[in-house]
């Protein structure tokens, strides 16, 4: 909840809402609509279906003598997340899929999930869901020893086995899925093999041609899609990359994994030797990275809670949330007027920017 006593309020007190899950936040997304859900460590999923009855600008006020603009406090809790539980043991495959969201169950089966938590079945798998996506009304998701797609009703299947995590791209004409030692890119062309161990997250550029992928330790690879040969490796990192973003608005690449945001001119690929100097740096690593969707904007969260949001290219940033445990995601609503936050200790959160925020 809201703690506003005893301390001075801060900007993420004044325009979050927030939760406690009881579990480790691993996974936030939003739905066509603006509705969020986290995925737990605890198998659930937990959906933020009910409008924010007191939304930051409701609570503006704009004092008449000298036009300072202050905002009033929350006076009521938020409304509690829907929960969709015992999914599976750990954290559950999970996408974002129209105005609603798709969740993978421990027994096979892809459930279509509403703001209310109400689950529908979709179709099911042989085993364990361990990924899923969803893209311009085509589902992909895998078990153990398959490869699972369906659009239009039609559902099919390819038995390849040991993906653990596939994206598809924006137009929907190609899917990445990654397995212990490779990414397989299909697309209806034919398949391309590019060998690439320990990806933990995948992701297209908006035109679908470049795909990026985190590899943790290893660090962060570049493959462009129509020449998947040479891999472009950004092996520099101190940390783990376990989150990347591309910003359209910014023609950039983001990367979690040092000190501060890493990110790289997308329009120069495949060269990478110019770095876009994002952020300031500083002595805690960033752990988790998310781009606004119509601005140049990039937000950033760390390994020490904080949050802050960055113009790519430039070192100016707004320090959002101030502490906390560590960050573990970030997602930008599709009209970039929410971020979803979620962190180690199972807090969860929902700041909206008031619509004169970013003028």
């Amino acid at each position: 909840m809201n703690d506003q006593s005893n301390r001075a309020l801060t900007l993420f007190d004044l325009i979050a809402r927030c939760w406690q899950t009881g579990d480790a936040v691993a996974e936030a997304r939003f739905a066509a609509d603006g509705t969020a859900a986290f995925a737990t460590s605890g198998g659930a999923v937990l959906i933020a279906g009910a409008p924010d009855d007191e939304p930051p600008d409701s609570r503006i006020r704009v004092s008449g003598d000298l036009g300072q603009t202050t905002i009033r406090p929350r006076e009521r809790d938020p409304a509690p997340l829907a929960a969709v539980t015992d999914l599976c043991d750990g954290v559950p495959a999970f996408a974002a899929a129209g105005t609603g969201f798709l969740a993978g169950t421990a027994g096979g089966r892809v459930l279509r999930l509403d703001g209310a938590g109400t689950a529908t079945p979709l179709f099911s798998l042989d085993g364990p869901v361990v990924a899923l996506d969803h893209v311009a009304g085509i589902t992909a998701a895998a078990d153990e020893r398959a490869l699972v797609t369906m659009q239009s009703g039609t559902v099919r299947r390819r038995e390849i086995p040991g993906f653990r995590t596939l994206a598809l791209s924006p137009d929907g004409r190609r899917l990445a899925a990654a397995n212990a030692a490779q990414v397989v890119i299909f697309e209806r062309e034919g398949d391309e093999t590019v060998p690439l161990r320990n990806v933990s997250r995948l992701a297209w550029r908006d035109d679908g041609r470049w795909l990026a992928a985190a590899l943790g330790a290893d660090g962060l690879a570049l493959v462009d899609a129509e020449a998947p040969e040479p891999v472009h490796h950004l092996r520099s990192f101190p940390a783990a990359v376990r989150s990347l973003a591309w910003s359209r608005p910014a023609n950039a690449v983001t990367a979690a994994g040092a000190f501060r945001i890493a990110a790289w001119d997308a329009g120069a690929l495949p060269s990478t030797e110019q770095a876009l100097l994002t952020g300031q740096p500083g002595l805690v690593v960033v752990e988790a990275v998310a781009a606004h969707p119509g601005r140049p904007l990039v937000a950033a969260g760390y390994a020490n809670g904080q949050v802050v949001l960055a113009q790519v290219g430039t070192r100016d940033e707004l320090l959002l949330r101030q502490a906390g445990a560590a960050i573990t995601c970030l997602a930008f609503s599709p009209d970039g007027r929410h971020l979803a936050i979620g962190d180690a200790s199972g807090a969860a959160a929902i700041a909206t920017f008031p619509r004169n925020m970013f003028k």
